[in-house]
């Protein structure tokens, strides 16, 4: 469903897949671009932004796992600021480069453990201040280099 400009889709639309994955939202030239969201069969779904078929800009993307994204994308990657959310509860906000932590960023872990400094390429890296929460450490801190 929807309206054709030049026989390429244009505008509010409905496009369902073969395989039954659906996108609802807006399109220019025949391709995703605009605000959408799009459902896959796996349960997985985005909704937000797309930019020439791609996610582009502010978006959430929830894994049929439980897991979930909130935040800026570029060309279908996590780039920018955002918030990852597990589902077990853990939860990390910050930068992200090229899919990956990468930059500041603040961790909070199932069981309390908290990390704030450093990312690079997902990992812990640079200076941080790692604090530990439930256990025998429970509230003791430790600030310094990572590697």
């Amino acid at each position: 469903d929807g309206m054709w400009r030049n026989d390429k889709r244009e505008g509010d639309g409905v496009f369902v897949t073969a395989a039954g994955d659906r996108y609802e939202g807006q399109w220019k030239n025949g391709k995703k671009d605009g605000r959408g969201v799009y459902k896959w069969m796996s349960g997985d779904t985005y909704d937000g932004h797309y930019l020439n078929d791609h996610k582009h800009g502010q978006g959430t993307f929830c894994w049929s796992d439980g897991n979930k994204y909130t935040g800026d994308w570029i060309n279908d990657v996590r780039e920018g600021h955002g918030v990852f959310t597990w589902a077990n509860g853990s939860r990390y906000e910050g930068d992200w480069k090229m899919d990956r932590k990468e930059g500041n960023g603040k961790f909070v872990g199932e069981n309390g453990d908290t990390y704030e400094g450093q990312y690079v390429a997902d990992v812990k890296f640079g200076v941080g201040k790692f604090t530990w929460g439930r256990g025998p450490w429970e509230g003791h801190v430790y600030i310094g280099e990572w590697k």
